[in-house]
């Protein structure tokens, strides 16, 4: 009994990530059409949702490599773009971290597989992890406004309240700590 309530629980968590990223997905592609700014949002939304997917330990390879290889180039799009300034570099850090998250899954040491309990995570599962905890933190704080009220002001030339877009960011923020921290 409980082994069933524990995979139901995992089960309902993993659903409900991917949730949340195909949702954020889907508001940045929709953002996409009209500024094209938000292509590479989209990318990451839909790409986290289809690494959250619960395959049920029935991973046939193919998500790995695939998944690898598209964010292997949205890294290089965002390497790209990094000429244009380094507000881009977050983009960068997350194709990359998406990229690691591929191979781990891939090799069979992330997601959902056990961790030899005397080495802990890798150092580098462990900065991306502080990393993306202080982007949701941060995050987080952009959201509350000085005296509580929300600013429905556009965002420039996306024609979408700041907060909706902040709002988007910082759920895919979480998104990828959570699976970080299933890693």
């Amino acid at each position: 009994m409980h082994g069933s309530a524990t995979s139901l629980t995992t089960s309902v968590s993993s659903w409900l990530l991917v949730l949340l990223c195909a949702v954020s997905g889907a508001y940045c592609l929709r953002r996409a059409r009209g500024s094209g700014g938000a292509a590479g949002e989209a990318v990451m939304g839909f790409g986290m949702a289809l690494m959250a997917v619960p395959l049920g330990g029935h991973d046939d390879g193919w998500r790995a490599p695939v998944l690898g290889v598209v964010f292997g180039g949205a890294a290089l799009h965002a390497l790209w773009l990094l000429r244009g300034g380094s507000h881009h570099a977050h983009h960068l850090v997350g194709s990359l971290t998406m990229v690691y998250m591929a191979l781990m899954a891939g090799t069979g040491s992330g997601h959902g597989q056990e961790h030899a309990q005397a080495t802990g995570p890798p150092l580098l599962t462990g900065a991306l992890l502080l990393y993306y905890a202080g982007y949701v933190m941060l995050g987080g704080t952009r959201l509350i406004t000085a005296g509580g009220a929300v600013s429905p002001r556009p965002a420039a030339g996306r024609g979408a309240p700041t907060e909706l877009i902040r709002a988007c960011r910082l759920a895919m923020g979480m998104g990828m700590l959570a699976m970080l921290l299933t890693m």
